[in-house]
């Protein structure tokens, strides 16, 4: 079947269209607006190209989600949220989980070569759509800050009762995985049931992630995303899931 081209004003093709590539390829064209985007997270479809390629557009068939009731740290990460809980209360607790203050500068490190990866699914022109997204109030950083240096964190966006992963990064040991736990028990509290991942890794499936079928995966996210949304402010999170916006 041959790939459809979007142009500016061409709707997506249904998502259940991408049946014929194992990794979910459905479309290529069109551009990183923020009305493109919502359009396309809404219908479970997220764009994921390299640089120099035009935009390519993916569902995937399973799809990989982070149910939040089944988020599984291991001990030893427990053992450190118990440790930052006994503390996060301190006039200057060494290690804060924090919301959207240095968004471009998470996106960036997300969007840092890893080891052995010659490149970047992040391209620019990605972290300029998601910055100004992020500046309507979609896309959110989560951060851990360690004696007051960003030391991991991670990004997704927001809609309704809907979060969608995109990356993480960590400069320290497990810095990633305490944002990721502090964003869990927050979109609990709020009455978000999944988190998804995008793409299936060994990494994700240890904290409790794992595939569900696409079609599965479409009626909740169509169902989810036409909720209310949830608060969002810049601020910290505790470890109990609650938000606490800063003063001006």
């Amino acid at each position: 079947m041959k790939l459809p081209w979007l142009a500016a004003d061409t709707p997506f093709p249904p998502a259940e269209f991408a049946l014929t590539d194992p990794d979910g390829l459905l479309a290529a064209g069109a551009d990183l607006s923020p009305e493109r985007l919502i359009q396309a997270y809404s219908n479970g479809i997220f764009p994921w190209y390299s640089e120099g390629e035009p935009v390519l557009w993916w569902s995937p068939d399973p799809r990989m989600v982070l149910p939040v009731k089944d988020f599984a740290p291991s001990h030893s990460l427990r053992k450190l949220l118990r440790q930052i809980a006994a503390r996060e209360y301190e006039a200057t607790p060494s290690v804060q989980v924090r919301v959207d203050t240095v968004f471009p500068q998470v996106m960036a490190a997300c969007a840092a070569p890893r080891d052995g990866q010659p490149g970047t699914w992040i391209t620019a022109a990605m972290q300029e759509a998601y910055r100004q997204w992020h500046e309507a109030g979609v896309v959110h950083s989560i951060e851990t800050w360690i004696d007051g240096e960003l030391a991991g964190g991670l990004y997704g966006i927001s809609l309704g009762r809907m979060f969608f992963g995109e990356s993480m990064f960590t400069r320290v040991p497990n810095a990633s995985k305490i944002a990721l736990a502090h964003l869990v028990r927050y979109l609990d509290a709020q009455g978000v049931e999944w988190i998804d991942c995008q793409q299936q890794t060994r990494h994700l499936a240890s904290m409790g992630a794992a595939p569900v079928p696409r079609e599965r995966f479409l009626r909740h996210v169509r169902q989810a995303t036409q909720q209310p949304g949830i608060p969002w402010s810049q601020g910290r999170l505790d470890t109990r899931g609650q938000l606490h916006p800063d003063t001006p």
